[in-house]
């Protein structure tokens, strides 16, 4: 076998990963219940969908800066669809409240999609009308779809946060809903 064969095989076995950024609340709850999940391979907290170079909590906490706590994970297709990625996101967080879950408030809380691909958005809107249709939430889904922009990773002590302080504040959990 050459080179160019041997590389081939190499990289026919490689699995391909895909990557989703979500919004719904605070990032510390929606990354520990995404960690947890089969086929996400990483997740990452930080912050998008604002106008603030170079965005750190210190402003982002404040609700000037337009972005949004979200998580960005890698995930492996074979084994989780981004569809079902979404499905998940839909019983952790509550999509029904305009800029808040729980006892978090302002902009910086909101639910929102970032789409990184023509076919996530067309995903993301699917899985919204049918969230919506299926009536398990008593009010409408309010949650946007965005194209993504530029994601900034969270300072490190926001880093699987939950893992270093179990005890720590979430609004978020699984509640096993069929949509």
């Amino acid at each position: 076998m050459n080179s160019s064969e041997a590389d081939a095989k190499t990289n026919s076995t490689k699995p391909t990963y895909e990557t989703a950024i979500l919004a719904g609340g605070c990032f510390w709850g929606v990354e520990d219940l995404f960690r947890a999940e089969k086929g996400v391979i990483s997740t990452v907290v930080g912050y998008t969908g604002g106008t603030a170079e170079k965005a750190k909590y210190e402003f982002v906490h404040k609700g000037d800066t337009g972005h949004a706590e979200s998580i960005k994970i890698t995930f492996d297709p074979a084994v989780i669809s981004y569809k079902k990625l979404l499905l998940f996101f839909f019983t952790i967080h509550d999509p029904t409240t305009i800029n808040q879950q729980g006892n978090d408030k302002g902009s910086q809380y909101r639910s929102e999609i970032f789409y990184l691909t023509d076919a996530q958005k067309k995903d993301a809107e699917e899985i919204i009308a049918r969230v919506d249709k299926s009536k398990k939430w008593k009010n409408p889904v309010v949650t946007a779809v965005s194209k993504s922009g530029e994601f900034y990773s969270a300072e490190e002590y926001h880093q699987k946060y939950l893992v270093k302080n179990p005890g720590g504040y979430t609004c978020h959990y699984n509640r096993k809903l069929e949509f």
